[in-house]
């Protein structure tokens, strides 16, 4: 059985000394929730204070991102060595780095495999814009870019996968429920699959991410290939954070 995780990306938002009040406030009855997985994505800046301040709970850290070079002259850049120790967790290929920061397929993949060397557990996600929406290409770039993060990737154990619709992501717009299935269920899945065998497709954590909410998760989580939220809004509200968790505890039946 895989088991779900609730991932709250919190993008550039909360200082150091937010983050840590913000997890100060949150840790107790998070750590309640334990039946799924729960991680927090905050900024470079406060991922010491937050591991700090979750030290004794199963919560986990993850980073935003990584740089796809081991070391070298990459100013403003934060390379995977760095951030063992600081984070479980880190999120590779968000639509907004492949949009602001000119991340490549190439890229994704090259930042995989440092992450996973150094320990760290990649939440590698893939999503299509809107014009591709519109053009009917879903199916056809959420399949290039799966196989582009995972080419040369024999071991998918310490993976999760995220599908997020770019035009869903911090606009209010969510994918249905049965579009993200057919997505999760009827690309991602058999995709990896056709790459790594059945068994290991479906023990794989697939996470649904574009403006998910504490009204719309519910139905979300229903589908049987979505496995959890990664989280962007909703993840900077104590209470929004915590009903989600809550939900995809009662829908997946987790008791």
């Amino acid at each position: 059985m895989r088991i779900p995780m609730m991932a709250g990306n919190w993008k550039m938002n909360k200082t150091p000394a937010e983050a840590v009040e913000f997890v100060n406030t949150i840790k107790d009855e998070l750590q309640r929730l334990s039946q799924i997985e729960r991680v927090v994505c905050p900024p470079y800046v406060a991922l010491a204070g937050v591991k700090q301040a979750l030290a004794g709970t199963d919560i986990g850290v993850g980073a935003q991102d990584v740089h796809a070079e081991e070391s070298g002259a990459y100013t403003s850049s934060v390379a995977a060595n760095m951030l063992v120790g600081l984070a479980d967790y880190v999120i590779i290929g968000h639509s907004e780095t492949r949009q602001y920061l000119g991340v490549t397929d190439a890229d994704v993949n090259k930042k995989t495999k440092l992450a996973l060397k150094y320990g760290l557990k990649p939440i590698v996600a893939i999503g299509e814009t809107l014009e591709q929406n519109e053009l009917g290409q879903t199916t056809v770039v959420c399949d290039r870019q799966l196989r582009a993060a995972l080419e040369g990737i024999t071991d998918l154990q310490n993976i999760v996968i995220a599908y997020e619709p770019v035009w869903a992501i911090g606009t209010g717009r969510t994918a249905t429920p049965e579009q993200a299935q057919a997505i999760i269920g009827g690309v991602v899945r058999p995709v990896l699959a056709e790459l790594y065998g059945e068994a290991v497709a479906q023990a794989t954590r697939i996470l649904y991410g574009g403006s998910m909410n504490p009204a719309n998760c519910a139905d979300l989580m229903k589908q049987p290939d979505i496995d959890g939220g990664l989280i962007g809004g909703a993840s900077l509200k104590v209470n929004d954070f915590i009903a989600l968790t809550r939900i995809a505890i009662e829908v997946k039946a987790l008791f």
